[in-house]
């Protein structure tokens, strides 16, 4: 593998198809361009159409825009069903979007928003969407997490939409956890089917709108060391690139960057969080957050490959 992998890397993409969720700015819109560029057929998946249609016309290549709003159950299913009618064959699905130390709100079905957004919307649609990407050899899910998954980070399956108090960055950090637990466990339900994969990236510090929310304290210091302490969007969008396009990615990798502290540099495989491989937590964060979008997957925990049942959608409670 290159130790300096760029964007020149990114191997040719024609006739692929790829959905890129948050796609109409920062790292989204800068992974949505290179593919494009690179021939493949790319839809940005926007929660705001007219915006999506804005960045579509300033990307080179046949560039698609589908609404989708990840803090609606209703519209990640339209979105989906409307994907899978539009692209019988789907080659890349990249989980992108998200929303980062966000005010103490909801999504539209009562979830956190953060985890909802982040992690909730992206399973539902994975899930959605995958049978359109199963008999595609060489087909990826890419979901992009943070090395926020570190910080103040666990599962809190006590609280998960933390009702009983809320931490802006402990919720922000249960869902970029959440995100990184959801692909290696979808790794292992892949692995007996076909060349389907799935991994992580993360983007280190970039500087994009995604920290709108940082607390007020922040925002002047963090302004200041922005060019020493973070990287452009189109470096920030690398990792992901990489994760989704490199030949030699195996299934259940993740990539960073390669700097000091994981903050900046070209993309390499970093490791996770020791608490992210605990298998018995990414099961039942499995199985809680089928229960909660009613979505099922057509891999199951044991290898067979079948639809699993939607189960009602539910809030949940109980022990850790």
């Amino acid at each position: 593998m290159s130790e300096n992998w760029t964007e020149r890397n990114v191997p040719d993409q024609s006739g692929r198809v790829a959905v890129v969720t948050g796609a109409n700015t920062g790292l989204g819109f800068e992974t949505a361009r290179v593919l494009a560029e690179r021939g493949a057929t790319v839809v940005l998946a926007v929660r705001d159409v007219e915006k999506g249609k804005q960045a579509a016309e300033r990307i080179a290549g046949e560039v698609l825009v589908q609404e989708l709003d990840l803090t609606s159950l209703d519209s990640v299913r339209e979105a989906a069903a409307a994907l899978r009618a539009a692209h019988p064959r789907l080659d890349l699905l990249i989980n992108n979007a998200g929303v980062m130390y966000t005010p103490k709100l909801t999504t539209r079905d009562g979830f956190e928003l953060q985890f909802g957004t982040n992690h909730l919307g992206h399973f539902a649609l994975t899930g959605l969407l995958l049978e359109n990407l199963l008999p595609v050899p060489g087909s990826r899910v890419v979901t992009v997490s943070s090395t926020g998954h570190r910080i103040q980070a666990a599962i809190h399956f006590d609280d998960l939409h933390w009702e009983r108090g809320y931490s802006r960055a402990g919720a922000y950090g249960q869902s970029k956890l959440a995100n990184l637990m959801f692909t290696y466990e979808l790794q292992r339900r892949l692995a007996a089917h076909g060349s389907t994969i799935a991994v992580a990236a993360h983007p280190g510090v970039s500087n994009t709108e995604l920290a709108r929310n940082t607390p007020a304290a922040f925002r002047v210091p963090i302004g200041w060391l922005a060019p020493v302490l973070t990287q452009p969007a189109p470096m920030g969008a690398l990792p992901t690139l990489r994760a989704a396009t490199d030949p030699a990615v195996l299934g259940g990798q993740y990539y960073g960057p390669g700097g000091l502290g994981e903050i900046k540099g070209h993309p390499k495989v970093v490791r996770s969080s020791p608490q992210s491989h605990d298998l018995d937590v990414q099961r039942r964060l499995w199985d809680v957050s089928e229960q909660l979008t009613g979505v099922g997957f057509p891999v199951s925990g044991d290898g067979r490959d079948e639809r699993l049942a939607p189960v009602p959608t539910a809030r949940l409670t109980g022990s850790r």
